[in-house]
């Protein structure tokens, strides 16, 4: 793969070579690569067939849970969150100790390994959110929540120039990987001025199935306005925004006959 220099970019083929534009700017690479019916039927493939079914499988399992979250993607401006999650997810799916290759799925997985993972590369909650927080999840009632004593946002958040207001979210989500179905919650704290001023206690929370055998994710963000006259506005389309995975439990093991 090699980058485009000139002043007009190209697209299409000429000869071996292709070019193309993507994320990171105008392309080119050379055309060639092993025939697909090759790859899926040879032995000598065997591994990239395995490999192949599993990055499928782990980009399928990503979708879902970046569709769970939508509501609050939205408010995100991050042009790699698929490939990065996708990425993350490989590992869940590669830390499964039960199946063979090409059969290693989320479920048996280790959907723990997620936790932590920033939505936003460009301003993660870790460097956004200093304020102490506790994140928790119930699974025998089914409440995903998130407590957060009283702070002062002027000192604990690093606010971006311009933003006036913020406002905390909390995501619960249920994900059924296998029925590819999900059951999800958000809530909201009230808009909370970025002064010197303490904040009550914020205590959010959410509801999924009592008792569920699927795998659980609680998702803690910030989002940073500006009032005008009055009026909040978003600030800079989300490029400020954070949200990341806090706490998850992953799918309860199953009983020995």
């Amino acid at each position: 793969m090699a980058r485009q220099m000139g002043i007009i970019p190209l697209k299409g083929t000429i000869g071996n070579i292709t070019f193309y534009k993507s994320k990171a700017g105008h392309l080119a690479r050379e055309k060639g690569g092993v025939e697909a019916a090759r790859i899926a039927t040879d032995p000598a493939f065997i591994r990239t067939r395995e490999n192949g079914a599993e990055f499928g499988r782990a980009g399928k399992a990503s979708r879902l849970l970046r569709t769970s979250l939508r509501t609050l993607l939205l408010q995100i401006r991050d042009s790699y969150i698929a490939s990065r999650l996708s990425s993350a997810m490989v590992k869940v799916i590669q830390a499964d100790a039960t199946n063979a290759r090409g059969e290693r799925n989320v479920i048996d997985g280790e959907a723990e390994l997620l936790k932590g993972f920033e939505f936003n590369g460009n301003s993660p909650l870790t460097s956004t959110l200093y304020a102490p927080f506790t994140p928790a999840i119930d699974r025998a009632a089914g409440v995903l929540k998130v407590d957060v004593p009283a702070f002062v946002p002027g000192s604990m958040v690093a606010a971006p120039p311009g933003a006036t207001h913020l406002k905390m979210y909390v995501a619960g989500v249920e994900i059924d990987f296998e029925g590819g179905t999900f059951i999800n919650g958000i809530a909201a704290s009230g808009e909370l001025p970025i002064d010197e001023t303490l904040t009550a206690p914020i205590n959010l929370a959410v509801n999924v199935t009592a008792n569920s055998a699927k795998p659980l994710f609680l998702a803690l963000g910030i989002a940073f306005y500006q009032r005008v006259n009055g009026k909040m506005y978003d600030l800079k389309n989300g490029a400020y925004n954070a949200l990341a995975l806090v706490d998850i439990s992953g799918a309860p093991a199953t009983p020995n006959p």
